[in-house]
């Protein structure tokens, strides 16, 4: 189906909510996932009692940015559209503003994601930064207050994929961290159920050493909305393990380190000239380390099956196996309907933004064992989930 086509959202919805039934499945029963975590005592804020990550259905599936492929990332209505999906859990990446505040962007570059650029006002706020080694030239959340920030209007990140997406621009603000907690406890309460949100520290280091720390702050929050526990309906996530371990040692939610590319490092590692690379971090001793502060990993979806040099799956890798046997959960990225972001052998015609056999390659992720995928096409995503569960219970 090419971006131009006519879609159903009605029948999507519809769909995402039959996935999502069909997934009611604890994740503590599914195979190689461990024991389930004890559940702590207490009320969480809105969030009833707290079961805990091992009570998600598996695999969970994750709203990147929300509904991602169907709403400008990052807005309220991207996340409320995922939850109307079916979506398990909504992921939120955070950046700061000059004063402090944390807003949910998946970068601090907001030129591509707002209509910063249409506002004459801030046209001498465009600058050039270095940001993780790699220079960038656009306007920045950090050079703004959150009440300039709250004068621009979000828009489609890539529009020349995502036509329809454009129909939403301007229609929401750039949301705080804080306004979507106090939203997730309203939807809890209204839908009568836990709203499940993970949680990214972006570019933390980076934030530091201007003096804009991320994770004091996240802390802070999670503490007010009691999404601070061990059971809290929360994943924190970084791919800086550095930010990971002081999360660490401020709360308890559980923690999930994210992984790039098998050659890189991260940014962290990179300043403190720690020489390991992802690769080291992806062997038994390197996950063994990881567990020793976090329960998951989030690898990218070229760890768990890396893809040829003709872009097509080769075999999986045992990273599925090793992690599980350091009793972490696996929650790779990033799942897309497009032709553009689909191994060769899952493309269908020459469009890069028209749908590809997004269910087939679908199907070769969750064979591998993960327990969960970031997902921009939270439907589809569930509906495979669901089939994955159909045919392992066969």
């Amino acid at each position: 189906m090419t971006q131009g086509a006519p879609r159903t959202p009605d029948r999507r919805t519809v769909l995402g909510a039959a996935g999502a039934a069909a997934l009611a499945v604890p994740a503590g029963l599914a195979a190689g996932t461990g024991t389930a975590q004890a559940a702590e005592t207490g009320r969480t804020h809105g969030q009833g009692g707290g079961r805990g990550y091992r009570s998600l259905p598996v695999p969970t599936v994750i709203a990147h940015r929300g509904a991602s492929g169907y709403r400008p990332e990052h807005t309220l209505g991207s996340y409320r559209h995922a939850l109307d999906l079916g979506a398990h859990v909504i992921e939120q990446d955070l950046v700061p503003t000059k004063d402090g505040h944390l807003v949910c962007r998946h970068e601090n570059d907001i030129t591509g994601t707002t209509d910063v650029a249409d506002h004459p006002e801030f046209a001498s706020r465009k600058t050039t930064k270095s940001v993780d080694g790699v220079s960038y030239t656009g306007w920045f959340t950090e050079d703004f207050t959150l009440a300039e920030l709250k004068t621009l209007r979000a828009k489609e990140r890539i529009p020349g994929t995502r036509q329809e997406n454009t129909l939403y621009d301007g229609r929401w603000t750039v949301p705080t961290f804080e306004e979507v907690l106090r939203w997730a406890d309203e939807e809890g309460r209204r839908r009568g159920r836990e709203i499940w949100l993970h949680v990214e520290t972006k570019h933390p280091s980076y934030f530091r050493s201007v003096g804009l720390p991320l994770e004091e702050r996240l802390a802070r929050l999670l503490r007010r909305y009691g999404r601070h526990r061990a059971n809290s309906p929360v994943f924190l996530q970084s791919f800086e393990p550095g930010s990971i371990q002081r999360l660490a040692k401020l709360v308890d939610s559980p923690r999930v380190v994210l992984l790039s590319g098998a050659a890189t490092r991260p940014w962290d590692f990179t300043e403190a000239g720690d020489p390991r690379t992802v690769a080291d971090l992806v062997t038994p001793a390197g996950l063994r380390w990881i567990a020793s502060y976090a329960q998951g990993i989030g690898p990218t979806l070229d760890l768990v099956i890396p893809r040829d040099a003709t872009g097509r799956l080769g075999t999986p890798t045992t990273l599925v196996r090793d992690a599980h046997a350091e009793g972490l959960i696996l929650h790779p990225y990033t799942h897309r309907n497009e032709n553009t972001f689909l191994p060769a052998e899952f493309r269908r015609g020459t469009d890069p933004a028209a749908y590809g056999d997004s269910f087939g390659a679908l199907a070769r992720y969750l064979e591998t064992g993960i327990d969960g995928i970031f997902s921009d096409n939270t439907d589809t995503a569930l509906l495979a989930a669901a089939d994955f569960a159909e045919r392992t219970a066969r």
